[in-house]
């Protein structure tokens, strides 16, 4: 390993896959500190492992799909939650990688390790994944998601910096008001009632004092469920610059057999009659990643470049239902896709769709309010020089606990849907 500045770079490696029936893997340790490596990994024991992890999630569209996931799948006890764990690393972690990896963390070395996955497995939380017994993946390692390379790397890209921005406001989307939707319907309210207490009202508070945060409002709860968060108004505030935005609300995402990644949806405070490619849903109009790519192509005729009209800042946090699955499909042209387009560098998304602190509360009997507490976790992960590292330590946080009360609100069933994507 190389010396960077009197200190042990981190080794890296980047493992790319392959769907063809079986999945073929390749590994490559970058300034080659370790030998490169390849594997086929036999189709039927990552099916197994896959379906029994789609099992699990939250399926908010399916009568009771939620409570189950709460209270009686794999991500509502320990012993199960491992079991799952455990199928996932036999799958899908190759015995050579796997060697590797145990020697660095026998000398106490943590590598970064990039995944590019397959559409298969997609979803899959590499943090969790059990190679021992008293191991996961996230305790040896920093795990995090490749960008889309024809993403980063396409024609007229403007990638916008952190070291450059940081110093801008943050804007923040923070459950705004969908119209023609009640706060306890489809697309109502994610985070219900807020007030003046409570750590995400704290959080927004700490933004308010140093003048940073987009909108500004006198009080923490009047960043709250807003009506006047639309398209026009973040495409301005964008505009006027920014180091970075958070977005927490609902995200509609297309079957990944449809093809069609480009639809997948935020759902701003936007009215019908706002200019879009996304068709209205009652007195509504989502913004989607067609628009984000494409701003008003065809649809004015003088059109203007998504880039141009939501210029994205740097680093961009998307808690939201499933709001990072741009890999399950083979084109990945969602909002992840959209948000790099635009100029951001990381993303931090979903994988499957979150269940509320309300459902927490209700289904299975939680007194925490776990999805604030992860919203404050990224939050102030992003405005870290290297957000990864304190969003993994706060993993690990989570899973010793998770280990240790076996308590819901601790499951990793909300905590390891984050996935960070870097350019």
């Amino acid at each position: 390993m190389s010396e960077v500045r009197g200190r042990v770079e981190q080794p890296t490696v980047v493992v790319r896959m392959a769907d063809a029936g079986d999945l073929y893997m390749s590994w490559r340790w970058e300034d080659d500190v370790a030998p490169r490596g390849a594997a086929m990994l036999p189709g039927d024991p990552i099916a197994e492992a896959v379906t029994a992890l789609a099992d699990a999630l939250p399926k908010p569209d399916v009568p009771g799909g939620l409570e189950r996931a709460l209270t009686t799948g794999a991500f509502a006890s320990p012993d199960a939650e491992y079991r799952l764990a455990q199928s996932l690393s036999r799958a899908l972690l190759p015995y050579g990688l796997a060697v590797q990896l145990h020697e660095l963390y026998t000398r106490g070395v943590r590598p970064h390790i990039r995944l590019q996955p397959s559409p298969r497995v997609a979803q899959v939380p590499w943090e969790i994944i059990a190679p021992d017994p008293a191991l996961r993946l996230i305790d040896i390692a920093d795990v995090s998601l490749l960008a889309p390379a024809g993403v980063v790397h396409a024609p007229g890209r403007s990638a916008r910096s952190w070291s450059a921005d940081r110093e801008l406001p943050v804007v923040a989307v923070l459950d705004p008001r969908v119209p023609g939707f009640r706060a306890d319907s489809a697309l109502g309210s994610v985070l219900g009632r807020m007030n003046g207490a409570g750590a995400l009202s704290e959080r927004v508070a700490e933004h308010l004092a140093r003048q940073r945060l987009r909108p500004d409002a006198p009080e923490p709860v009047e960043i709250f469920r807003r009506t006047d968060l639309d398209r026009r108004w973040l495409s301005e505030t964008l505009r006027a610059g920014a180091s970075r935005l958070i977005y927490v609300g609902h995200v509609t995402a297309a079957a990944p057999e449809s093809g069609q990644s480009e639809s997948a949806e935020l759902h701003l405070a936007c009215a019908a009659d706002a200019t879009g490619f996304a068709e209205p849903l009652r007195a509504h109009r989502p913004l989607s990643a067609k628009d984000l790519l494409l701003g008003t192509h065809t649809l004015h005729p003088e059109p203007v470049a998504g880039p141009d009209l939501w210029p994205i800042p740097s680093r961009v946090a998307l808690i939201a239902c499933e709001s990072g699955g741009d890999l399950r499909f083979t084109e990945a042209l969602g909002l992840v896709a959209a948000m790099i387009n635009g100029g951001a560098e990381l993303v931090t998304a979903t994988r499957w769709p979150l269940p509320t602190d309300l459902a927490f509360q209700r289904l299975a009997g939680a007194t925490a309010t776990p999805l604030q507490d992860l919203i404050c976790a990224i939050d102030a992960a992003h405005d870290h020089p290297d957000p990864l590292h304190p969003l993994t330590t706060w993993h690990r946080t989570r899973l010793t606990t998770w280990r240790e009360t076996g308590a819901i609100e601790h499951s990793p069933l909300l905590w390891s849907a984050i996935a960070t994507f870097h350019t």
